[in-house]
């Protein structure tokens, strides 16, 4: 997207919104990179030996955490979601099948806003879905 946005491919620098919910303060988008890297992906991935709930679990605190950190202005949710069919990939599943998020975005957004009290038990049911 370097031919459309000169921002393109750059961490954040502006605060966003989305109805009404706010992502993480720009700011804040390097410590909080640093923290979901460790705390999510050198935790999680490579998802190689994972049993199925084990990998509904990592899939959902990835997704849930990165799109709460929020941390380009275009492409988050598509990178978030090829994120997780690749570790689905890794632990020998085929890619996810998104359409029940896209079918009910209400219950999704609320599933991503759990995620700011430590809940992730909605959105591990749309990854159930999506596996």
């Amino acid at each position: 997207m370097g031919n459309v946005y000169e921002w393109a491919g750059e961490e954040r620098s502006v605060n966003m919104s989305k109805g009404g919910f706010h992502f993480a303060v720009a700011a804040q988008i390097p410590r909080l990179l640093t923290l979901f890297e460790r705390d999510c992906l050198a935790r999680f991935t490579p998802c190689h030996r994972l049993e199925r709930e084990d990998l509904i679990e990592a899939i959902a605190v990835t997704h849930v955490e990165f799109i709460l950190i929020h941390p380009f202005r275009e492409g988050n949710g598509r990178l978030s979601r090829l994120l997780a069919d690749v570790m689905a990939a890794q632990a020998g599943q085929g890619s996810l099948d998104y359409s029940a998020w896209d079918a009910d975005k209400i219950g999704y957004f609320t599933a991503i806003q759990a995620g700011v009290a430590g809940d992730y038990t909605l959105m591990q049911r749309y990854v159930e879905l999506a596996l």
